[in-house]
């Protein structure tokens, strides 16, 4: 068995910092959808912008709000304005086609790719 990449979320820019708040992120619904990723599920974030990386899970996002809020603790290792990916991944015996939705302005989709 092997940890794979299965979905990410690829240049997102944070919308919000929410240290006062439950552990999480909050992402746009619309995004999770086309992602793959399912709500509550653990997923791993890299700040672009300082190199930071930790895991949590997501929360909906209003759809088509383009909402990326880090929440409590991590939202000291990422700040608004900052490019974010945010990984999913599954253990699985076989290869597995990953599924990347890069983000545009406002945090729309620009470009779905499967490699």
């Amino acid at each position: 068995m092997r940890w794979m990449l299965r979905s990410k979320i690829h240049r997102a820019t944070v919308t919000q910092t929410r240290v006062d708040y439950e552990g999480s992120i909050t992402v746009d619904e619309d995004l999770l959808d086309r992602a793959g990723i399912w709500v509550g599920e653990k997923v791993l974030v890299a700040d672009v912008d300082n190199g930071s990386r930790f895991e949590t899970y997501t929360l909906p996002g209003k759809r088509g709000s383009g909402v990326i809020a880090i929440n409590g603790a991590a939202a000291h290792l990422s700040g608004e304005g900052h490019k974010v990916i945010i990984m999913a991944f599954e253990l699985t015996d076989e290869p597995i086609h990953a599924k990347v939705v890069l983000v545009g302005p406002d945090n729309g989709v620009a470009r779905e790719l499967v490699y």
